[in-house]
Protein backbone atom coordinates (compact mmCIF):
# COMPACT_ATOMS: atom_id res chain seq x y z
CA UNK A 1 0.00 0.00 0.00
CA UNK A 2 1.42 3.36 -1.03
CA UNK A 3 1.03 6.09 1.57
CA UNK A 4 0.77 9.80 0.89
CA UNK A 5 0.98 11.93 4.00
CA UNK A 6 -0.74 15.27 3.79
CA UNK A 7 -0.30 17.41 6.89
CA UNK A 8 -3.02 19.87 7.66
CA UNK A 9 -1.52 22.34 10.12
CA UNK A 10 -3.30 24.26 12.84
CA UNK A 11 -1.53 27.28 14.24
CA UNK A 12 -1.64 28.39 17.85
CA UNK A 13 0.40 30.59 20.17
CA UNK A 14 2.14 28.82 23.03
CA UNK A 15 4.10 31.06 25.41
CA UNK A 16 4.62 33.59 22.63
CA UNK A 17 5.96 30.96 20.22
CA UNK A 18 4.23 29.44 17.18
CA UNK A 19 3.36 25.72 17.48
CA UNK A 20 2.24 23.45 14.62
CA UNK A 21 0.24 20.25 14.97
CA UNK A 22 -0.54 17.65 12.29
CA UNK A 23 -4.27 16.81 12.38
CA UNK A 24 -5.07 14.73 9.28
CA UNK A 25 -3.28 12.00 7.37
CA UNK A 26 -4.50 11.16 3.85
CA UNK A 27 -3.57 7.93 2.11
CA UNK A 28 -3.59 7.00 -1.57
CA UNK A 29 -4.28 3.39 -2.53
CA UNK A 30 -2.61 1.56 -5.39
CA UNK A 31 -5.75 2.26 -7.42
CA UNK A 32 -5.37 5.99 -6.83
CA UNK A 33 -8.20 6.37 -4.31
CA UNK A 34 -7.61 8.87 -1.51
CA UNK A 35 -8.91 8.04 1.95
CA UNK A 36 -8.37 8.82 5.61
CA UNK A 37 -9.18 7.41 9.04
CA UNK A 38 -12.06 8.83 11.04
CA UNK A 39 -12.58 7.25 14.47
CA UNK A 40 -11.44 3.85 13.24
CA UNK A 41 -13.41 3.96 9.97
CA UNK A 42 -11.91 4.42 6.50
CA UNK A 43 -13.50 7.39 4.76
CA UNK A 44 -13.06 7.50 1.00
CA UNK A 45 -12.83 10.98 -0.50
CA UNK A 46 -15.91 11.88 -2.57
CA UNK A 47 -15.25 14.34 -5.39
CA UNK A 48 -17.60 17.29 -5.79
CA UNK A 49 -19.98 17.21 -8.71
CA UNK A 50 -18.37 19.31 -11.46
CA UNK A 51 -20.03 22.63 -12.18
CA UNK A 52 -22.83 22.40 -14.72
CA UNK A 53 -23.62 18.74 -14.12
CA UNK A 54 -26.90 17.57 -12.67
CA UNK A 55 -28.38 14.31 -11.52
CA UNK A 56 -29.57 11.60 -13.91
CA UNK A 57 -32.06 10.13 -11.43
CA UNK A 58 -35.10 9.35 -13.55
CA UNK A 59 -33.25 10.24 -16.75
CA UNK A 60 -35.19 9.84 -20.00
CA UNK A 61 -34.18 10.26 -23.63
CA UNK A 62 -36.52 10.87 -26.59
CA UNK A 63 -38.62 7.91 -27.71
CA UNK A 64 -37.00 5.66 -30.31
CA UNK A 65 -39.14 4.12 -33.04
CA UNK A 66 -36.30 1.71 -33.69
CA UNK A 67 -33.42 1.04 -31.28
CA UNK A 68 -30.26 0.81 -33.40
CA UNK A 69 -27.63 -1.26 -31.63
CA UNK A 70 -23.90 -1.85 -31.93
CA UNK A 71 -22.50 -4.86 -30.07
CA UNK A 72 -18.93 -4.87 -28.71
CA UNK A 73 -17.43 -8.11 -27.39
CA UNK A 74 -18.62 -11.29 -29.06
CA UNK A 75 -16.92 -14.04 -27.08
CA UNK A 76 -18.81 -15.87 -24.33
CA UNK A 77 -21.75 -13.51 -23.63
CA UNK A 78 -22.01 -11.39 -26.78
CA UNK A 79 -23.34 -13.89 -29.35
CA UNK A 80 -26.26 -14.79 -27.10
CA UNK A 81 -27.17 -11.11 -26.77
CA UNK A 82 -27.10 -10.65 -30.55
CA UNK A 83 -29.39 -13.65 -31.02
CA UNK A 84 -31.81 -12.41 -28.36
CA UNK A 85 -32.12 -9.00 -30.01
CA UNK A 86 -33.27 -10.64 -33.25
CA UNK A 87 -36.43 -11.60 -31.31
CA UNK A 88 -37.17 -8.08 -30.02
CA UNK A 89 -39.40 -6.02 -32.36
CA UNK A 90 -38.25 -2.51 -33.20
CA UNK A 91 -34.53 -3.16 -32.96
CA UNK A 92 -31.86 -3.08 -35.65
CA UNK A 93 -28.42 -4.62 -35.21
CA UNK A 94 -26.26 -2.08 -37.02
CA UNK A 95 -22.72 -3.12 -36.09
CA UNK A 96 -20.77 -6.04 -34.63
CA UNK A 97 -17.33 -5.65 -33.07
CA UNK A 98 -14.81 -8.00 -31.49
CA UNK A 99 -11.04 -8.04 -31.05
CA UNK A 100 -11.05 -11.07 -33.36
CA UNK A 101 -12.74 -10.39 -36.69
CA UNK A 102 -13.98 -13.96 -37.15
CA UNK A 103 -16.06 -13.84 -33.99
CA UNK A 104 -17.80 -10.69 -35.22
CA UNK A 105 -18.42 -12.21 -38.63
CA UNK A 106 -19.79 -15.42 -37.09
CA UNK A 107 -22.60 -13.41 -35.48
CA UNK A 108 -23.92 -12.49 -38.91
CA UNK A 109 -25.40 -16.01 -38.87
CA UNK A 110 -27.90 -14.84 -36.27
CA UNK A 111 -29.02 -12.02 -38.56
CA UNK A 112 -29.29 -14.34 -41.53
CA UNK A 113 -31.39 -16.82 -39.55
CA UNK A 114 -33.76 -13.99 -38.63
CA UNK A 115 -33.78 -12.52 -42.20
CA UNK A 116 -32.40 -9.25 -40.86
CA UNK A 117 -29.97 -6.99 -42.76
CA UNK A 118 -26.24 -7.58 -42.44
CA UNK A 119 -24.36 -5.56 -39.85
CA UNK A 120 -21.11 -3.65 -40.31
CA UNK A 121 -18.06 -5.48 -38.92
CA UNK A 122 -15.35 -3.94 -36.73
CA UNK A 123 -12.36 -5.69 -35.17
CA UNK A 124 -8.95 -5.20 -33.63
CA UNK A 125 -7.83 -3.55 -30.44
CA UNK A 126 -9.52 -0.21 -31.22
CA UNK A 127 -12.32 -1.37 -33.50
CA UNK A 128 -14.91 -0.19 -31.00
CA UNK A 129 -13.77 3.41 -31.46
CA UNK A 130 -14.88 3.40 -35.09
CA UNK A 131 -18.18 1.77 -34.13
CA UNK A 132 -18.85 4.48 -31.55
CA UNK A 133 -18.25 7.21 -34.15
CA UNK A 134 -21.20 6.07 -36.27
CA UNK A 135 -24.20 8.39 -36.29
CA UNK A 136 -26.72 5.59 -36.82
CA UNK A 137 -26.31 3.85 -33.44
CA UNK A 138 -28.48 4.64 -30.42
CA UNK A 139 -27.19 1.99 -28.02
CA UNK A 140 -23.77 0.38 -27.58
CA UNK A 141 -24.15 -3.02 -25.92
CA UNK A 142 -20.86 -4.06 -24.25
CA UNK A 143 -20.12 -7.73 -23.51
CA UNK A 144 -16.33 -7.70 -23.71
CA UNK A 145 -13.93 -8.88 -20.98
CA UNK A 146 -13.94 -6.94 -17.71
CA UNK A 147 -10.95 -4.76 -18.52
CA UNK A 148 -12.63 -3.42 -21.65
CA UNK A 149 -16.03 -2.60 -20.12
CA UNK A 150 -14.99 0.86 -18.98
CA UNK A 151 -12.95 2.07 -21.99
CA UNK A 152 -15.68 1.05 -24.43
CA UNK A 153 -18.43 2.61 -22.30
CA UNK A 154 -16.37 5.79 -21.93
CA UNK A 155 -15.84 6.02 -25.69
CA UNK A 156 -19.53 5.41 -26.41
CA UNK A 157 -20.75 8.03 -23.93
CA UNK A 158 -18.22 10.54 -25.27
CA UNK A 159 -19.76 10.01 -28.71
CA UNK A 160 -23.29 10.58 -27.44
CA UNK A 161 -24.43 6.98 -27.29
CA UNK A 162 -26.53 5.25 -24.65
CA UNK A 163 -24.63 2.30 -23.23
CA UNK A 164 -25.50 -1.05 -21.69
CA UNK A 165 -22.54 -2.69 -19.94
CA UNK A 166 -22.09 -6.28 -18.82
CA UNK A 167 -21.05 -6.90 -15.22
CA UNK A 168 -18.93 -5.81 -13.49
CA UNK A 169 -19.34 -2.60 -15.44
CA UNK A 170 -16.61 -0.64 -13.63
CA UNK A 171 -13.57 -2.13 -11.91
CA UNK A 172 -12.71 0.63 -9.43
CA UNK A 173 -13.95 3.89 -7.93
CA UNK A 174 -12.15 6.01 -10.51
CA UNK A 175 -14.10 4.29 -13.29
CA UNK A 176 -17.36 4.56 -11.33
CA UNK A 177 -17.00 8.32 -10.97
CA UNK A 178 -15.95 8.73 -14.60
CA UNK A 179 -19.08 6.94 -15.86
CA UNK A 180 -21.27 9.01 -13.53
CA UNK A 181 -19.75 12.22 -14.86
CA UNK A 182 -20.09 11.08 -18.48
CA UNK A 183 -23.73 10.09 -18.03
CA UNK A 184 -24.52 13.37 -16.26
CA UNK A 185 -22.80 15.50 -18.91
CA UNK A 186 -24.00 13.60 -21.98
CA UNK A 187 -27.53 13.03 -20.55
CA UNK A 188 -27.33 9.49 -21.91
CA UNK A 189 -28.17 6.24 -20.17
CA UNK A 190 -25.43 4.08 -18.63
CA UNK A 191 -27.23 0.80 -17.90
CA UNK A 192 -25.76 -2.11 -15.96
CA UNK A 193 -26.69 -5.45 -17.56
CA UNK A 194 -27.50 -7.23 -14.29
CA UNK A 195 -29.66 -10.13 -15.46
CA UNK A 196 -30.31 -11.57 -11.98
CA UNK A 197 -32.64 -8.65 -11.29
CA UNK A 198 -34.95 -10.30 -13.86
CA UNK A 199 -35.02 -13.83 -12.48
CA UNK A 200 -38.53 -15.13 -11.77
CA UNK A 201 -38.11 -15.60 -8.02
CA UNK A 202 -36.33 -12.28 -7.54
CA UNK A 203 -38.94 -10.34 -9.53
CA UNK A 204 -41.96 -11.90 -7.82
CA UNK A 205 -40.34 -11.48 -4.40
CA UNK A 206 -39.54 -7.84 -5.17
CA UNK A 207 -43.20 -7.27 -6.00
CA UNK A 208 -44.22 -8.91 -2.72
CA UNK A 209 -41.75 -6.77 -0.77
CA UNK A 210 -43.04 -3.61 -2.43
CA UNK A 211 -46.61 -4.60 -1.54
CA UNK A 212 -45.69 -5.14 2.14
CA UNK A 213 -46.00 -8.93 2.22
CA UNK A 214 -42.88 -9.26 4.40
CA UNK A 215 -43.48 -6.15 6.49
CA UNK A 216 -40.37 -4.00 6.63
CA UNK A 217 -37.37 -5.78 5.09
CA UNK A 218 -34.50 -5.29 7.53
CA UNK A 219 -31.90 -7.78 6.30
CA UNK A 220 -30.95 -9.26 2.94
CA UNK A 221 -28.43 -11.73 1.54
CA UNK A 222 -26.99 -12.22 -1.91
CA UNK A 223 -24.03 -14.02 -3.44
CA UNK A 224 -22.21 -15.34 -6.44
CA UNK A 225 -21.11 -18.83 -5.47
CA UNK A 226 -20.24 -20.64 -8.69
CA UNK A 227 -17.37 -23.09 -9.09
CA UNK A 228 -15.74 -22.03 -12.38
CA UNK A 229 -13.52 -25.10 -12.69
CA UNK A 230 -15.06 -26.00 -16.06
CA UNK A 231 -14.73 -22.46 -17.46
CA UNK A 232 -11.29 -21.06 -16.59
CA UNK A 233 -9.64 -22.12 -19.85
CA UNK A 234 -12.43 -20.63 -21.98
CA UNK A 235 -11.88 -17.03 -20.94
CA UNK A 236 -10.23 -15.05 -23.73
CA UNK A 237 -6.43 -15.01 -23.78
CA UNK A 238 -4.48 -12.11 -25.25
CA UNK A 239 -1.88 -14.02 -27.26
CA UNK A 240 -0.02 -17.29 -26.79
CA UNK A 241 1.94 -15.96 -23.81
CA UNK A 242 -1.27 -15.54 -21.80
CA UNK A 243 -1.64 -18.81 -19.90
CA UNK A 244 -4.30 -17.72 -17.42
CA UNK A 245 -7.00 -15.87 -19.35
CA UNK A 246 -8.38 -12.53 -18.24
CA UNK A 247 -10.66 -13.70 -15.43
CA UNK A 248 -8.18 -15.85 -13.52
CA UNK A 249 -5.51 -13.20 -14.01
CA UNK A 250 -7.83 -10.55 -12.55
CA UNK A 251 -8.57 -12.63 -9.46
CA UNK A 252 -4.84 -13.21 -9.02
CA UNK A 253 -4.10 -9.45 -9.08
CA UNK A 254 -7.08 -8.05 -7.17
CA UNK A 255 -8.66 -8.72 -3.80
CA UNK A 256 -12.30 -8.31 -2.83
CA UNK A 257 -15.72 -9.22 -4.19
CA UNK A 258 -14.85 -8.68 -7.84
CA UNK A 259 -18.24 -10.00 -9.05
CA UNK A 260 -20.74 -8.65 -6.56
CA UNK A 261 -23.60 -7.49 -8.74
CA UNK A 262 -25.49 -10.80 -9.18
CA UNK A 263 -26.02 -10.99 -5.44
CA UNK A 264 -26.21 -7.29 -4.63
CA UNK A 265 -28.41 -5.99 -7.45
CA UNK A 266 -31.70 -7.74 -6.60
CA UNK A 267 -31.47 -7.06 -2.84
CA UNK A 268 -30.47 -3.42 -3.43
CA UNK A 269 -33.72 -2.95 -5.35
CA UNK A 270 -35.72 -4.58 -2.57
CA UNK A 271 -34.10 -2.21 -0.04
CA UNK A 272 -34.67 0.94 -2.15
CA UNK A 273 -30.96 1.78 -2.38
CA UNK A 274 -30.57 5.45 -3.45
CA UNK A 275 -34.33 5.63 -3.59
CA UNK A 276 -34.91 6.23 0.11
CA UNK A 277 -31.92 4.48 1.66
CA UNK A 278 -28.22 4.13 0.92
CA UNK A 279 -25.37 1.75 1.70
CA UNK A 280 -23.38 3.51 4.41
CA UNK A 281 -20.62 1.22 5.75
CA UNK A 282 -19.06 -2.15 4.95
CA UNK A 283 -16.70 -4.62 6.52
CA UNK A 284 -15.11 -7.34 4.38
CA UNK A 285 -13.01 -10.42 5.05
CA UNK A 286 -11.81 -13.37 3.01
CA UNK A 287 -10.25 -16.79 3.40
CA UNK A 288 -6.73 -17.43 2.25
CA UNK A 289 -6.22 -18.48 -1.37
CA UNK A 290 -5.75 -22.21 -1.84
CA UNK A 291 -7.62 -23.14 -5.01
CA UNK A 292 -6.77 -19.87 -6.76
CA UNK A 293 -3.04 -20.32 -6.23
CA UNK A 294 -3.17 -23.92 -7.40
CA UNK A 295 -4.94 -22.90 -10.62
CA UNK A 296 -2.14 -20.49 -11.46
CA UNK A 297 0.57 -22.99 -10.60
CA UNK A 298 -1.03 -25.68 -12.76
CA UNK A 299 -1.14 -23.34 -15.77
CA UNK A 300 2.24 -21.65 -15.38
CA UNK A 301 4.29 -24.52 -13.93
CA UNK A 302 5.72 -22.12 -11.35
CA UNK A 303 5.11 -21.23 -7.71
CA UNK A 304 2.42 -18.58 -7.10
CA UNK A 305 3.42 -16.60 -4.02
CA UNK A 306 0.84 -13.83 -4.24
CA UNK A 307 -2.71 -14.67 -5.31
CA UNK A 308 -4.53 -11.58 -4.05
CA UNK A 309 -8.12 -12.81 -3.91
CA UNK A 310 -9.22 -15.24 -1.24
CA UNK A 311 -11.16 -18.33 -2.24
CA UNK A 312 -14.25 -17.05 -0.38
CA UNK A 313 -15.07 -13.40 0.37
CA UNK A 314 -17.81 -12.12 2.70
CA UNK A 315 -18.94 -8.49 2.85
CA UNK A 316 -21.30 -7.06 5.46
CA UNK A 317 -23.02 -3.76 4.68
CA UNK A 318 -25.10 -1.50 6.91
CA UNK A 319 -27.44 1.05 5.34
CA UNK A 320 -28.22 4.57 6.48
CA UNK A 321 -31.59 3.36 7.80
CA UNK A 322 -30.21 0.48 9.82
CA UNK A 323 -30.68 -2.43 7.38
CA UNK A 324 -27.98 -5.10 6.90
CA UNK A 325 -26.85 -6.77 3.66
CA UNK A 326 -24.54 -9.79 3.45
CA UNK A 327 -22.83 -10.51 0.11
CA UNK A 328 -20.58 -13.49 -0.65
CA UNK A 329 -18.25 -14.39 -3.53
CA UNK A 330 -16.70 -17.77 -4.28
CA UNK A 331 -15.74 -19.07 -7.73
CA UNK A 332 -13.08 -21.47 -6.48
CA UNK A 333 -14.29 -24.24 -4.20
CA UNK A 334 -16.55 -27.19 -5.09
CA UNK A 335 -20.11 -26.48 -3.99
CA UNK A 336 -23.54 -26.09 -5.61
CA UNK A 337 -24.38 -22.87 -7.45
CA UNK A 338 -25.89 -20.38 -5.03
CA UNK A 339 -26.92 -16.72 -5.17
CA UNK A 340 -28.14 -16.82 -1.53
CA UNK A 341 -31.05 -14.51 -2.37
CA UNK A 342 -32.86 -13.95 0.91
CA UNK A 343 -35.05 -11.23 2.44
CA UNK A 344 -35.78 -11.04 6.17
CA UNK A 345 -38.78 -8.89 7.01
CA UNK A 346 -40.62 -8.01 10.20
CA UNK A 347 -43.65 -10.04 9.06
CA UNK A 348 -42.23 -12.61 6.65
CA UNK A 349 -39.25 -14.22 4.99
CA UNK A 350 -38.18 -15.15 1.42
CA UNK A 351 -35.43 -17.57 0.40
CA UNK A 352 -34.24 -18.81 -3.02
CA UNK A 353 -31.29 -21.15 -2.40
CA UNK A 354 -31.04 -24.06 -1.79
CA UNK A 355 -34.83 -24.19 -1.26
CA UNK A 356 -37.24 -21.70 -2.81
CA UNK A 357 -39.85 -20.69 -0.32
CA UNK A 358 -41.68 -18.08 1.71
CA UNK A 359 -42.36 -18.11 5.45
CA UNK A 360 -45.50 -16.28 6.60
CA UNK A 361 -47.93 -17.05 9.40
CA UNK A 362 -51.64 -17.50 8.73
CA UNK A 363 -52.50 -13.94 9.72
CA UNK A 364 -49.92 -12.33 7.42
CA UNK A 365 -50.72 -14.66 4.52
CA UNK A 366 -54.40 -13.76 4.79
CA UNK A 367 -53.50 -10.06 5.04
CA UNK A 368 -51.51 -10.52 1.82
CA UNK A 369 -54.61 -11.75 0.02
CA UNK A 370 -54.17 -15.53 0.17
CA UNK A 371 -56.46 -17.57 2.43
CA UNK A 372 -54.43 -20.33 4.16
CA UNK A 373 -55.73 -23.89 4.02
CA UNK A 374 -54.22 -24.67 7.44
CA UNK A 375 -55.47 -23.06 10.65
CA UNK A 376 -52.17 -23.50 12.47
CA UNK A 377 -49.93 -22.17 9.70
CA UNK A 378 -46.83 -20.55 11.23
CA UNK A 379 -43.65 -18.91 9.98
CA UNK A 380 -41.48 -21.60 11.55
CA UNK A 381 -41.41 -23.35 8.17
CA UNK A 382 -41.92 -22.57 4.51
CA UNK A 383 -45.43 -22.27 3.13
CA UNK A 384 -47.00 -25.48 1.84
CA UNK A 385 -46.87 -25.86 -1.93
CA UNK A 386 -50.46 -24.77 -2.63
CA UNK A 387 -50.22 -21.65 -0.50
CA UNK A 388 -46.88 -20.75 -2.09
CA UNK A 389 -48.28 -21.18 -5.61
CA UNK A 390 -51.28 -19.01 -4.72
CA UNK A 391 -49.00 -16.30 -3.30
CA UNK A 392 -46.76 -16.32 -6.37
CA UNK A 393 -49.76 -16.19 -8.70
CA UNK A 394 -51.22 -13.22 -6.86
CA UNK A 395 -47.94 -11.30 -6.87
CA UNK A 396 -46.58 -12.32 -10.26
CA UNK A 397 -44.60 -9.35 -11.48
CA UNK A 398 -46.19 -7.45 -14.40
CA UNK A 399 -42.91 -7.66 -16.33
CA UNK A 400 -43.05 -11.45 -16.11
CA UNK A 401 -46.64 -11.41 -17.30
CA UNK A 402 -45.54 -9.46 -20.35
CA UNK A 403 -42.31 -11.27 -21.29
CA UNK A 404 -42.22 -14.50 -19.30
CA UNK A 405 -43.56 -16.97 -21.86
CA UNK A 406 -41.50 -15.56 -24.72
CA UNK A 407 -38.43 -15.52 -22.46
CA UNK A 408 -38.76 -19.23 -21.81
CA UNK A 409 -38.71 -19.84 -25.58
CA UNK A 410 -35.80 -17.52 -26.40
CA UNK A 411 -33.75 -18.45 -23.34
CA UNK A 412 -30.61 -16.89 -21.91
CA UNK A 413 -30.05 -18.06 -18.32
CA UNK A 414 -33.54 -19.50 -18.25
CA UNK A 415 -35.01 -16.42 -19.91
CA UNK A 416 -33.92 -13.67 -17.55
CA UNK A 417 -31.44 -12.35 -20.15
CA UNK A 418 -34.26 -11.90 -22.65
CA UNK A 419 -36.45 -10.16 -20.08
CA UNK A 420 -33.57 -7.80 -19.26
CA UNK A 421 -32.97 -6.94 -22.92
CA UNK A 422 -36.69 -6.59 -23.66
CA UNK A 423 -37.17 -4.21 -20.73
CA UNK A 424 -34.19 -2.13 -21.87
CA UNK A 425 -35.67 -1.79 -25.36
CA UNK A 426 -39.18 -1.17 -24.00
CA UNK A 427 -37.98 1.76 -21.90
CA UNK A 428 -35.97 3.26 -24.78
CA UNK A 429 -38.87 2.92 -27.22
CA UNK A 430 -41.31 4.49 -24.75
CA UNK A 431 -38.98 7.24 -23.51
CA UNK A 432 -39.00 5.97 -19.92
CA UNK A 433 -36.34 5.84 -17.18
CA UNK A 434 -34.39 2.59 -17.30
CA UNK A 435 -34.69 -0.02 -14.56
CA UNK A 436 -31.07 0.58 -13.48
CA UNK A 437 -29.07 3.79 -13.75
CA UNK A 438 -25.43 4.80 -13.51
CA UNK A 439 -25.68 5.18 -9.73
CA UNK A 440 -26.81 1.55 -9.42
CA UNK A 441 -23.83 0.64 -11.57
CA UNK A 442 -21.42 2.50 -9.31
CA UNK A 443 -22.93 1.31 -6.02
CA UNK A 444 -22.98 -2.34 -7.02
CA UNK A 445 -19.53 -2.35 -8.62
CA UNK A 446 -17.67 -0.39 -5.93
CA UNK A 447 -17.84 -3.33 -3.51
CA UNK A 448 -14.62 -4.74 -4.95
CA UNK A 449 -12.38 -1.78 -4.18
CA UNK A 450 -14.06 -0.88 -0.89
CA UNK A 451 -13.78 -4.50 0.26
CA UNK A 452 -10.12 -4.53 -0.73
CA UNK A 453 -9.55 -1.39 1.36
CA UNK A 454 -11.25 -3.04 4.31
CA UNK A 455 -9.28 -6.28 4.14
CA UNK A 456 -5.93 -4.61 3.48
CA UNK A 457 -6.45 -2.62 6.67
CA UNK A 458 -7.35 -5.35 9.13
CA UNK A 459 -10.97 -5.75 7.98
CA UNK A 460 -11.75 -2.19 9.04
CA UNK A 461 -15.07 -0.48 8.45
CA UNK A 462 -15.21 1.53 5.21
CA UNK A 463 -17.71 4.28 4.42
CA UNK A 464 -19.41 4.23 1.03
CA UNK A 465 -19.09 7.36 -1.06
CA UNK A 466 -22.44 8.93 -1.97
CA UNK A 467 -22.51 8.58 -5.73
CA UNK A 468 -25.77 10.57 -5.92
CA UNK A 469 -24.20 13.65 -4.29
CA UNK A 470 -26.78 13.80 -1.51
CA UNK A 471 -29.84 12.93 -3.61
CA UNK A 472 -30.25 9.33 -2.41
CA UNK A 473 -33.49 10.19 -0.58
CA UNK A 474 -35.15 12.26 -3.32
CA UNK A 475 -36.91 9.30 -4.98
CA UNK A 476 -39.16 7.39 -2.58
CA UNK A 477 -39.03 3.67 -3.32
CA UNK A 478 -37.70 1.60 -6.21
CA UNK A 479 -40.17 1.33 -9.12
CA UNK A 480 -40.26 0.04 -12.70
CA UNK A 481 -41.57 2.59 -15.19
CA UNK A 482 -44.45 1.74 -17.53
CA UNK A 483 -46.11 3.56 -20.43
CA UNK A 484 -49.87 3.94 -20.62
CA UNK A 485 -51.68 1.05 -22.28
CA UNK A 486 -52.49 3.27 -25.27
CA UNK A 487 -48.90 4.49 -25.72
CA UNK A 488 -47.54 0.99 -25.19
CA UNK A 489 -49.83 -0.45 -27.87
CA UNK A 490 -48.94 2.29 -30.35
CA UNK A 491 -45.22 1.80 -29.74
CA UNK A 492 -45.51 -1.98 -30.11
CA UNK A 493 -47.44 -1.62 -33.39
CA UNK A 494 -44.82 0.71 -34.83
CA UNK A 495 -42.00 -1.61 -33.70
CA UNK A 496 -43.64 -4.59 -35.40
CA UNK A 497 -44.04 -2.63 -38.65
CA UNK A 498 -40.39 -1.57 -38.60
CA UNK A 499 -39.20 -5.12 -37.97
CA UNK A 500 -41.36 -6.43 -40.83
CA UNK A 501 -39.71 -3.97 -43.22
CA UNK A 502 -36.23 -4.88 -41.94
CA UNK A 503 -36.98 -8.56 -42.49
CA UNK A 504 -38.07 -7.86 -46.08
CA UNK A 505 -34.86 -5.94 -46.65
CA UNK A 506 -32.74 -8.60 -44.98
CA UNK A 507 -34.31 -11.47 -46.93
CA UNK A 508 -33.44 -9.73 -50.20
CA UNK A 509 -29.85 -9.03 -49.09
CA UNK A 510 -29.18 -12.62 -48.07
CA UNK A 511 -30.85 -14.01 -51.21
CA UNK A 512 -28.64 -11.82 -53.41
CA UNK A 513 -25.53 -13.05 -51.60
CA UNK A 514 -26.28 -16.73 -52.18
Amino acid sequence: MKKLKVLVWSMCLVLGACAVKPTTEVYTSERGTQWEWNKGTIVVHTPERPAGQKSVLGLTVPKMDVVRVGFVGLGMRGPGAVERFTHIPGTQIVALCDYEQKRAEDCQKCLKAASLPKAAIYSGEKGYEELCKRDDIDLVYIAADWLHHFPVAKCALEHGKNVAVEVPSAMNLKECWALINLSETSRKHCFILENCCYDWFEMNTLNMAQQGVFGEVIRAQGAYIHNLEAFWDYYWKNGKGDKLGWRLDYNMRHRGDVYATHGLGPVAQALDIHRGDRMATLVAMDTKSVVGKSLVEERTDSVCNNFRNGDHTTTLIRTAKGKVIEIQHNVMTPQPYNRLYQLTGTKGFANKYPVEGYALDAKQLAASGVQPKLDDLSSHGFLPQKEMEALVEKYQHPILKKYGEMAKEVGGHGGMDFIMDSRLVYCLQNGLPLDMDVYDLAEWCCLAELGELSMDNGCAAVEFPDFTHGEWNVVKGYKHAFASLEDEAATAKKAAEITAKLKQQGAKEWANNE
